[in-house]
């Protein structure tokens, strides 16, 4: 069943779309967990705010079809930080993604929240090579961590760098939580209502059905920002596309784990309604590059059954956009527009960005006491001018050259509704993908993950 695990088994909260036009101080487009977890902290600071969802249900984007892993080990992370950031800025990186695996450990119900340890591991030698680069950035940034070979997979591995005090979600509930809680205290979410049209210098959009909201700050949490081409984000961010497939199984580890050699590999499992799955991912493309994404999930369920003995019977796959420097955009999208607030640019690690994320985004609207380091290390408008223009390049390269050749190759097939570019049909996910930006639309042409906002043309 080409389906996420978490949007199988658990009910996602479903409420009324926007049928009358309406007023807020703030409003927020997306609900996925950055989005609900920043209408949530608002709300409890009295803030009046109205979050907007397309889907029929929230956490029906990237937010259900995550890994669930809430975690401050963001892969081979720290190693690359110490040559792009400072020492300093790498360093309050890590406490800020750590801070939030503690906020979450606090907040969220002990049914929708696990701790546990997280683990890199390796079972080459020149993945033991990155393994050890990245201990020693530890080693500089005083993360604690330990180097072992004794982990709980049921196979030979190299090494494996342990960080402990982590902690792993079922990212439905916890999206439902913390909607119920927004809700509870004033917050307004609509969902199975789709922005369509932004009015900036009147501080107003307009939806599909028509309907208004005039607001005084618009918080963008849509993984891919509608607007992001006032700050010409749209050219620094890149799409990538990856896979996961999950099974039954008769027990849970006390561990998450992610493989630093190539193909990477995630595994973790989780316990639901008193089930235990087995959750496994990987094999990484750029999104749309290509229409048959089959031998992808193969790939996956082959070492699903040699190393486990299991056969999946889930299997869906997450999109996740990246900077040039590896850190989130979070906050204004540029100086000129000071109430346009943007979170994008999780890479793979959106849980616990969306918590920092989140943070962030209240403070800049409330103006409570935040870390100015934070502010600045996740600010939209840093400068790092080389990266950005070489990003430019390689997707705005990309995209330039899919434009044409799409038409060229695909003449028939729809038009992304974004910008133009020729989608192409994926078999296994049976969705139209385009290659430009990431968009993406069922059969029927409806849009299922932006930044394209209209539905296709299908003729």
């Amino acid at each position: 069943m080409t389906q996420s695990l978490w949007l199988a088994t658990t009910d996602s909260v479903s409420l009324t779309s926007l049928t009358a036009s309406t007023t807020c101080d703030v409003c927020i487009i997306g609900g996925g967990l950055t989005g609900l977890y920043t209408a949530y902290v608002l709300a409890k600071a009295g803030v009046d705010v109205v979050l907007l969802e397309a889907n029929s249900h929230i956490s029906h984007g990237t937010t259900g079809h995550s890994t669930g892993k809430l975690t401050a080990q963001h892969s081979l992370v720290y190693a690359n930080l110490l040559e792009k950031l400072s020492l300093d800025e790498a360093k309050l990186y890590y406490q800020l993604n750590q801070l939030a695996v503690e906020k979450a450990l606090q907040l969220l119900p002990k049914e929708s929240i696990q701790q546990v340890d997280s683990s890199l591991y390796c079972q080459t030698k020149e993945g033991y090579s990155q393994l050890l680069k990245e201990w020693n950035a530890y080693k500089v940034l005083n993360i604690k961590a330990k180097i072992t070979s004794d982990i709980e997979l049921p196979f030979p591995i190299t090494k494996a760098l342990s960080m402990s005090q982590q902690a792993q979600i079922n990212p439905v509930e916890v999206s439902n939580f913390l909607a119920k809680e927004a809700v509870s205290m004033g917050a307004k979410i609509y969902t199975n209502t789709r922005v369509q049209q932004l009015n900036i210098p009147q501080n107003n959009l307009h939806t599909a059905n028509e309907m208004s909201v005039q607001y005084k700050k618009l918080i963008l949490c849509t993984h891919y920002p509608i607007e992001a081409f006032k700050g010409l984000q749209l050219f620094k961010l890149s799409n990538s596309r990856s896979y996961m497939v999950a099974s039954k199984f008769s027990e849970t580890m006390q561990g998450q784990y992610l493989c630093v050699d190539f193909p990477s590999r995630s595994i973790r499992t989780a316990t639901i309604n008193n089930e235990h799955y087995l959750v496994l991912g990987g094999a990484n493309h750029i999104a749309g590059e290509t229409a048959n994404t089959e031998p992808y999930y193969e790939a996956i369920q082959k070492e699903m059954k040699e190393h486990f003995d299991q056969e999946p019977i889930y299997r869906w796959s997450a999109q996740d956009i990246e900077t040039p420097d590896m850190v989130p955009y979070v906050g204004r999208i540029t100086q000129s527009l000071p109430n346009v607030l943007i979170a994008t640019g999780y890479r793979k690690w959106g849980i616990s960005n969306s918590f920092v994320a989140g943070d962030i985004l209240s403070s800049l609207i409330t103006g409570s006491r935040s870390e100015d380091g934070a502010l600045s290390l996740y600010s939209p408008a840093r400068t790092k001018f080389g990266a950005q223009f070489m990003q430019m390049l390689k997707v705005g390269g990309f995209v330039a050259k899919e434009f044409v050749t799409g038409y060229m190759r695909h003449a028939s097939a729809p038009t992304c509704t974004h910008l133009g570019c020729k989608t192409k049909w994926n078999e296994a996910d049976e969705t139209w993908d385009c290659p430009c930006h990431g968009s993406r639309f069922n059969a029927k042409g409806e849009v299922l993950e932006g930044p394209a906002v209209h539905p296709l043309k299908l003729d």
